[in-house]
């Protein structure tokens, strides 16, 4: 009897022991949750979804997501992404920056709410240092949904954040089973699960039901870091539309405290002649203004007279990122330079 009992017992203590080695082998990941839609139930006291589930809540709720990695959590914030402010990408990327740096951390998940994922994910590429991947998550059903596409999402971007594929791609941004890259990607849809889209490019890869496999790497990614000493200016972004008269320029220069300035033109990044006459006013305060376009996809290249006269004027050329992205580096690149030469490499590289 005796014996029996000691070969149960050794049977047991040799399974818990696999089970920490096995545990122990597994890489580790860091969460670092800030709300969304993928943390959001609905609040029959408001009649309407508010973000209510924190980051270990959703880490909690994926099944199989402790045989893909260690999963560590913290919350960074709890707010729609329609709350988003820079102050909390400085957090994010400084978290992120300090966690990459200790070797037993192999990626970062960031799950976020999906109205400005995009613009953060950019912030994000372009001020993390490290090599491993940064991977920003979210979902476009509720975590009180039945049909919630958030723990799929979830264990998709933890799979891709451990990934050996994934290293030295920049940040990524997972969804549906697919892989964009943080410059490229954006928000094609305002409902739709499969939302997060490359217009131009197509995607970096796939997360599905077999592995996670990349089929090309993105090439224009630069890294700007940020140190805590380094104020963000403010930039402001104004639209192009038929009619529009420069009176929005007019009033953000009269208010003062305008570091920057990105419109959204027309086609190549075109302006009307009202919007060229503030325009030209921000230039002579030494404002820089950078060209971006409304249309989804293309550069922005001089090819009409007007774009003659802006580049008489010293504006800046977005290549293809969308007026949002073109804040966000902006933001950065006036962290060194305000000549627009020096400006425009940055939007050129």
């Amino acid at each position: 009897m005796k014996s029996l009992r000691a070969f149960l017992l050794t049977g047991v203590i040799a399974f818990h022991t696999q089970a920490a080695w096995a545990q122990a082998a597994l890489p580790r990941v860091v969460v670092l949750a800030t709300g969304g839609t993928i943390a959001s139930r609905f609040d029959p006291a408001i009649g309407a979804l508010a973000p209510a589930v924190t980051g270990a809540d959703l880490v909690g709720a994926v099944p199989g997501l402790d045989k893909v990695a260690i999963v560590e959590v913290e919350q960074i914030a709890n707010i729609g992404s329609y709350d988003m402010t820079p102050d909390v990408w400085r957090r994010l990327s400084r978290r992120a920056n300090e966690l990459l740096a200790r070797d037993g951390i192999s990626g970062i998940v960031v799950t976020h709410g999906t109205d400005t994922l995009e613009e953060t994910a950019y912030f994000l590429d372009l001020t993390v240092t490290s090599e491993k991947p940064v991977v920003v998550v979210g979902a476009q059903r509720a975590a009180s949904y039945f049909d919630s596409d958030g723990p799929r999402n979830l264990l998709n971007a933890v799979r891709v954040a451990v990934s050996p594929e994934a290293v030295g791609k920049g940040t990524l941004v997972v969804m549906n089973g697919q892989i964009n890259a943080a410059r490229e990607v954006t928000k094609t849809n305002t409902i739709e699960v499969e939302t997060f889209k490359t217009l131009e490019f197509g995607a970096l890869g796939v997360a599905d039901l077999g592995a996670v496999r990349f089929y090309r790497a993105p090439l224009r990614r630069q890294t700007i870091p940020l140190s805590d000493q380094q104020a963000l200016g403010r930039v402001e972004i104004i639209s192009q539309y038929a009619g529009a008269d420069g009176r929005v320029i007019s009033l953000l220069l009269q208010q003062g405290g305008l570091d920057g300035l990105v419109v959204e033109g027309f086609g190549l990044g075109h302006v009307t002649a009202g919007t060229l006459e503030g325009i030209k006013e921000a230039r002579r305060r030494g404002i820089p203004v950078v060209l971006s376009t409304r249309v989804y996809t293309g550069r922005v290249v001089p090819l009409y007279a007007r774009d003659v006269e802006t580049m008489q004027l010293g504006c800046i050329r977005a290549d293809n990122l969308s007026a949002q992205k073109a804040r966000v580096l902006l933001m950065l690149a006036l962290t060194r330079t305000k000549e627009s030469g020096e400006l425009q490499k940055f939007f050129d590289r």
